[in-house]
């Protein structure tokens, strides 16, 4: 489909309204404005999910390792062996053996379930995730038995501060003549950490593992063994490398299965999102459908002088066609530009528009994270393009072929 001078000249004619055409004119600006907000409401929510879904993952697997390996039906008492003969196959970065478990910290009248990891100092200080992370103190002092890290919003709440003593209550208790006894030790607060998601800085607390070891009554053994790969997305490759090593009686964790309903959730919900996102598109292309239909009615005048001129019904199609992708592409191009501007400053955004209203817009004990992460995939801006092009395009085809066959004796009939 070819435009030349004329056609384009007509076009854009047709754009610029006049007063006795404001109304059109109107029509038209809010084509215009529905497609670029549609646009760039759609590039920002799948920049968030994005982000929400990369940020997770980091964390939680930075946290948590990408495979754990556990016992077939008590801990693991040979650990460092199980640990060297996975280390050698091949894909895995490391294997960090783990005492776990759950504990009460009480901290004077205030008391709080916590999730205590213990692990050997060396093993720690190659978790970048958190020894990179310590806000206050020294990963150099996390060592012996009494000594532990917690999270900055652990210690913010309870309002600890590097040296303070906390007091971890054991889950199983000692018996004594007078019945069972809760076992209960004091630690010394050696530093802080603060990954960035709230459930881990509020809820855990690192232990050395010969201290974890004492505390669980789990002497000589590990709970598991953190497994860490260097490509996530062949955990499945490696898993069965693993369970060949290690033979029947080890089980094994990866973490899709362990995060597969919650990583499912969040695809499903990005899914749903997109589409019904989509639809803020379709209504402003229907918007155009409208403005073109009002158009070809106004304009029926000059149709009927343009095909008495020697105008042909290609021609005139392609007038009406490009006067209404023309909406489109605009508003393509600024819900584009927009929307990638603002994924891209959305916590300065999200920073001012909370200084702003004096709301807290974000919170992080809901979401997870104590920042709105958005990442901004190339991809998926290129398919919202398309799209959005796609349905403003198909949205000028019906009035462009009502302009072209129009009949130019029933329009001048009466001028």
């Amino acid at each position: 489909m070819a435009f030349n001078l004329f056609e384009r000249m007509i076009a854009f004619r047709y754009l610029r309204g006049r007063k006795r055409e404001g109304f059109i004119s109107i029509i038209t600006g809010f084509s215009l404005a529905g497609i670029s907000l549609g646009v760039a409401t759609l590039i920002i929510v799948m920049a968030v999910m994005n982000g929400f879904r990369t940020e997770l993952l980091t964390r939680i697997l930075g946290v948590s390792g990408h495979i754990i390996v556990y016992g077939a039906l008590q801990p693991l008492d040979n650990y460092r062996t199980v640990s060297a003969r996975i280390k050698k196959v091949d894909g895995v970065k490391d294997a960090m053996p783990m005492v776990t478990g759950q504990a009460l910290a009480t901290i004077g009248k205030r008391a709080k379930g916590v999730m205590v990891q213990g692990m050997r100092p060396e093993d720690l200080a190659r978790k970048t995730i958190i020894s990179s992370n310590i806000k206050a103190g020294s990963i150099k002092n996390f060592k012996g038995r009494s000594t532990v890290l917690i999270g900055t919003k652990f210690a913010w709440r309870f309002g600890l501060r590097v040296g303070d003593r906390l007091t971890l209550v054991a889950p199983s208790s000692n018996a004594t003549a007078f019945g069972s006894m809760p076992r209960a030790k004091a630690y010394r607060i050696v530093g802080t950490f603060e990954v960035g998601m709230y459930e881990y800085d509020s809820n855990f607390v690192y232990m050395p593992f010969a201290g974890a070891e004492v505390f669980f009554r789990q002497k000589g053994q590990a709970s598991s063994i953190d497994v860490t790969i260097e490509d996530i997305d062949a955990v499945g490759a490696t898993r069965k490398a693993i369970q060949e090593s290690l033979g029947p009686s080890k089980r094994l964790r990866d973490w899709q299965e362990i995060n597969s309903s919650f990583f499912s959730a969040i695809q499903v919900e990005r899914n749903v999102m997109f589409l019904i996102l989509t639809l803020i598109i379709l209504v402003a292309a229907l918007n155009v459908i409208s403005g073109l239909i009002m158009m070809v009615k106004d304009k029926g005048r000059d149709i009927g002088i343009l095909r008495s001129m020697g105008a042909t019904q290609g021609a005139v199609m392609r007038i009406f066609f490009m006067t209404g992708a023309s909406v489109g592409i605009v508003g393509t191009v600024i819900g584009t530009g927009l929307g990638i501007a603002f994924a891209a400053n959305i916590e300065i955004i999200r920073g001012w528009i909370q200084n702003l209203t004096n709301m807290k817009i974000f919170d992080e004990e809901i979401y997870f994270l104590s920042q709105l992460p958005a990442e901004i995939d190339p991809g998926e801006v290129t398919a919202v393009v398309i799209i959005s092009l796609l349905l403003s395009f198909l949205a000028t085809l019906y009035p462009s072929l009502r302009a072209a066959r129009l009949d130019p004796v029933v329009a001048l009939r009466y001028e």
